[in-house]
């Protein structure tokens, strides 16, 4: 149960319930207040509300503060000096009203006061900014916190100070949840050794000067053996010259046995050496973000995949075209496994693109049944999808899709395209793509005549070959 320090809202009637003993009381309370609907926002003051309430009830409150998991809120706008003294000396989290500017000195200076008990701070939840300012008195705190188990610092300015090597004294026994977005902490590992219960792991729009290369960040993740979700999201590609100067570190290979999580943004190369290192066998869900760049050469994301167990389940594969960029996706019986972007804009690029990648990571899945393609948004560029791809990179595409026995295609465009690549298909060479293909799905729409052709021509051709093809209408 949260208390906003000082607020005084009547947001709750006030109700007596007489006669009742202490552990019913108890029981509604805790009832109330640990409800799974019910968040801070909701109840932050309802612990104030229930200790005016009556002597009773403020006794049975504070006698409890464990199972109503009691908490003082410090915001920018809580009289924290004044007002800390009034109440127990319970756990206090730190979280600032995003209604309420931080601009002026005196909401900074209630944080600060705070977190000075660095005893008894539990949480930090800078999720919506946090002002520089603010930042270097918070990087200048050199105690450690052993209470704290969330924190959260986010930074919308692209030159915020980094966090120092003696940030929170480099010790947060207890923290099981971190996540620093645009700010870099480039001694993140000291601190992270402090700890072995955390959870979740999320570093978002990390700068340059918060680079940390992929050997570090593996060895780094090494003693977090209870981690369940990681994100790794890079501000922008490093430049040729900064990889050419890394240094790698020996191999090291770690187990991260509960990540069930992991999203990435950023270049292939630092993706392959992260799970080239790490062991997931729980790992459930992959999403991942590629800058543009020209050659996708990963076969130890592919290897990754393949040895993870949940992947070898995986029976349906999409592939979308948008504006800015190609997406990938790959599930299972309905559960999404995979989602991977390349951001680039021309279609012919998009194409190249996301063949290399599932040339290098799709073909060592066995069980790939069905493959969709479309183009989810009209072009706003004013070109056309057909005008910039030729027919061997769509048969470059397919290429690796061997176990799929069901071609889907969405889109006028689409049909058009796959239906002329096909069509090149001829003789001995009909199988050479798609040799497993039982069916070619349509959906709403078969072309054109001469796409209609382009599809007899090739279902024909599978026919003499003994590799018949159906044709399937979906609506």
């Amino acid at each position: 149960m949260i208390t906003d320090l000082g607020d005084t809202d009547q947001l709750y009637p006030r109700v007596t319930i007489c006669g009742l003993p202490d552990n019913v009381l108890l029981e509604i309370f805790d009832f109330y207040v640990n409800h799974p609907g019910v968040d801070w926002v909701t109840y932050k003051s309802v612990w104030n509300r229930l200790v005016h309430v009556c002597r009773q009830w403020r006794h049975v409150v504070f006698a409890s503060p464990h199972r109503l998991n009691l908490r003082l809120l410090c915001t920018n706008r809580t009289p924290v000096q004044n007002m800390l003294d009034v109440w127990p000396q319970l756990p206090i989290i730190i979280r600032p009203d995003p209604n309420y500017s931080m601009s002026r000195p005196q909401n900074t200076r209630n944080m600060t006061a705070a977190l000075k008990l660095h005893n008894r701070v539990c949480e930090i939840d800078f999720w919506y900014y946090i002002p520089n300012l603010l930042l270097r008195e918070i990087g200048a705190i050199t105690e450690p916190f052993p209470a704290l188990t969330h924190l959260t610092l986010e930074s919308r300015d692209k030159k915020a100070p980094h966090l120092p090597n003696s940030f929170l004294g480099g010790s947060a026994p207890r923290l099981q949840f971190l996540r620093l977005g645009g700010i870099p902490f480039p001694a993140l590992s000291k601190l992270l050794s402090s700890t072995h219960d955390l959870v979740a792991f999320h570093l978002s729009d990390i700068p340059h000067s918060g680079y940390i290369p992929p050997e570090a960040m593996v060895i780094t993740l090494s003693t977090l053996t209870r981690l369940q979700e990681l994100t790794l999201e890079f501000r922008s590609p490093r430049s040729p010259a900064d990889r050419a100067n890394r240094h790698p570190l020996p191999i090291t290979c770690v187990a991260l046995p509960a990540l069930t999580s992991l999203f990435f943004k950023g270049d292939s190369e630092y993706l392959e050496v992260v799970v080239s290192r790490i062991d997931t066998p729980l790992l459930n869900h992959i999403t991942i973000r590629f800058f543009n760049q020209l050659l996708f050469d990963m076969p130890l994301l592919g290897h990754f995949i393949s040895r993870t167990e949940t992947f070898k389940a995986s029976n349906r594969a999409v592939v979308d075209f948008n504006d800015d960029c190609i997406e990938l996706r790959v599930s299972s019986r309905g559960s999404e496994l995979l989602k991977l972007w390349i951001s680039c804009t021309p279609y012919d690029w998009q194409l190249s693109s996301i063949a290399q990648v599932c040339g290098s990571c799709l073909s060592p899945l066995p069980n790939l049944e069905r493959l969709e393609i479309f183009h989810s948004r009209e072009s706003r560029r004013g070109g056309q999808l057909e005008d910039d791809i030729e027919n061997l990179q769509w048969l470059e595409l397919l290429h690796p899709f061997t176990s799929v026995k069901q071609l889907a295609l969405y889109n006028n465009k689409i049909v058009i395209l796959v239906a002329r690549a096909l069509q090149e298909l001829a003789g001995e060479r009909v199988t050479d793509v798609l040799p497993a293909l039982q069916s070619l799905v349509f959906i709403r729409s078969l072309g054109s005549g001469p796409t209609k052709k382009a599809i007899a021509q090739f279902v024909a051709t599978r026919q003499i070959s003994g590799h018949p093809v159906a044709i399937l209408r979906e609506y």
